[in-house]
Order: C-alpha cells, then sequence, then structure tokens
C-alpha cells in the first residue's frame, strides 16, 4: 500500500515522537493508522481521543479530529463527542493507568452503557511517564518505583473487566502480534458498540529496567513466546497458564443495543424532544 495512505492520516510536522526508542506505542499508533487506511475512514469524520500519560501523546501525532484531555477522562470526553456528534467514528486511546485507574470508573461506566466508542488500550503494565510507579496490570510481585520489593497487589484483566462490565466486542493482541492488532481495530472500528482492544505493550525503560528486560528486542521474544491463542489456552491449566498472554477474539455481541439505541427510542416516545 503506497505510503501517502498513511501519511495522510499523520501530523508529519510534529515528528519525530517523543517516545523512547524501541517503545511499543509507535507499533500501536500504527497498527491505527493500517486499520484506518483498511477501511478507507475519512479522517474528517473520525474523533480520536485521549487522557494523559506516554501513550495518549498519540493523539498530538494523528492527523484528525483529536482531543488530548485530562488524566482519566478520555472516555467521559469521547462519549461527549459522539452523543453530540453520532455521524463520527469515536476512538479513545490511552495507557492502563489512564483508563484503568483514574479512569477506572469512566471505563466500566462506558461498558456498562454499551456506548458507541472504540477504545484502544496501550497495555505497557506500568506508568511510564511519571517515573514507573506500579499501575493496575503491574503483574503480581513485579518491581516498580512504588513497588521496590515486588507489587503486593493483583493485577486488573481488562479483557475480563470489559466483558463483565458490559463491552460488546473485546480482544487482546500485543505489540509482536502487529497483523492481528489490525485486524482488531479494524473489526472494533466496524462494530456498532462498546469495542475494547487491549494491546500489550513494552516499556522497557521502567517496567523493563526493573525486571531485568531493559531492550526491547528482549520484550519482542518474551510476548512471541509467550503469547497463547484462545482455542490453546481452553486445553491448559491455571498452573500452565501462568505468566502467558492469551490472545485473541474474547467476545462479540451484535444484538445488544447501544445507548445511542436506547436514547433514540426514548426521544421517539417523547416525540423527538430528546436530542
Amino acid at each position: 500500500m503506497p505510503t501517502q495512505k498513511y501519511f495522510q492520516y499523520l501530523r508529519k510536522d510534529r515528528l519525530p515522537n517523543v517516545w523512547c526508542p524501541g517503545c511499543g506505542n509507535g507499533i500501536i499508533m500504527k497498527s491505527f493508522i493500517e486499520a484506518a487506511a483498511n477501511l478507507n475512514l475519512d479522517k474528517n469524520k473520525v474523533a480520536v481521543v485521549s487522557g494523559i500519560g506516554c501513550s495518549s501523546r498519540v493523539t498530538g501525532y494523528l492527523d484528525f479530529n483529536t482531543l488530548h484531555t485530562l488524566h482519566g477522562r478520555a472516555i467521559p470526553f469521547a462519549t461527549g463527542v459522539k452523543l453530540a456528534r453520532p455521524d463520527l467514528e469515536v476512538v479513545v486511546m490511552g495507557g492502563d493507568g489512564d483508563m484503568l485507574a483514574i479512569g477506572g470508573n469512566h471505563f466500566i461506566h462506558a461498558c456498562r452503557r454499551n456506548m458507541n466508542l472504540t477504545v484502544i488500550l496501550f497495555n505497557n503494565t506500568i506508568y511510564g511517564m511519571t517515573g514507573g510507579q506500579y499501575s493496575p496490570t503491574t503483574p503480581h510481585e513485579a518491581t516498580a518505583s512504588t513497588a521496590p520489593y515486588g507489587n503486593v497487589e493483583r493485577s486488573f484483566d481488562p479483557v475480563q473487566m470489559a466483558i463483565a462490565s458490559g463491552a460488546t466486542y473485546v480482544a487482546r493482541s500485543t505489540v509482536y502480534h502487529y497483523m492481528q492488532s489490525v485486524k482488531y481495530i479494524e473489526n472494533a472500528i466496524k462494530h456498532k458498540g462498546m469495542s475494547v482492544v487491549e494491546i500489550v505493550s513494552n516499556c522497557h525503560t521502567y517496567y523493563g529496567r526493573y525486571n531485568g528486560m531493559s531492550k526491547p528486542t528482549q520484550f519482542m521474544d518474551y510476548f512471541k513466546n509467550n503469547a497463547i491463542t484462545i482455542n490453546k489456552a481452553k486445553d491448559m491449566s491455571k498452573e500452565e497458564l501462568e505468566g502467558k498472554i492469551v490472545i485473541g477474539e474474547f467476545h462479540k455481541d451484535d444484538a445488544k443495543k447501544t445507548y445511542l439505541d436506547l436514547y433514540a427510542e426514548i426521544s421517539a416516545k417523547l416525540g423527538g424532544v430528546a436530542k
């Protein structure tokens, strides 16, 4: 595919980016750009919203209608955009700290409402921008700047949380599994309802340095050797799944009505008053 198909979605004057060399954020951004190109999205009819964090800087490089918002508040802003402009494709991008810690409540309730949003979760299992503090997805006993003797907390599973909360399309990939990431993002954008795509990424600068993987290539090897498909995971015991990353499309429900569907029904009952 001609590179121009990708360049149309980038603010080239903002490059190079601020991410560390080898950071997976660039891979996820490219996955989204390729998905947008494959779907031939009109950038003027797409809004991309982010909060605060390394990954949330992505909106500065993407040439769509973009909002770089408050810490943890990307989903509420995106919800407002979708309600005001239901004709727009609204995508939320952010990290595990931004979306699942300070923004965790918003994440849960957007899933519960089945909002017409596509959420792309950059999961590098740590706070990368503010000094390497542990996040809601930092593995139990892993080391971080705020857990020098090991993390005593147990981590969230974003996929299971999204499904339990009511999201109607949920998938997971890693930055090593690039083509799967592109495919899942495409499917998420095409899906009508709340779509969540978790992409497990690397922060070798902080998480890696604290946990014996200071090079991005070490993470790529880890993702390659420890990611397994849903079908394979079904035949594995809990002990065998320890430390593995299960990838694939976990859930899809095309029958459940979205928040906008329900809102339109109420509006119709009221003679179009609720707009």
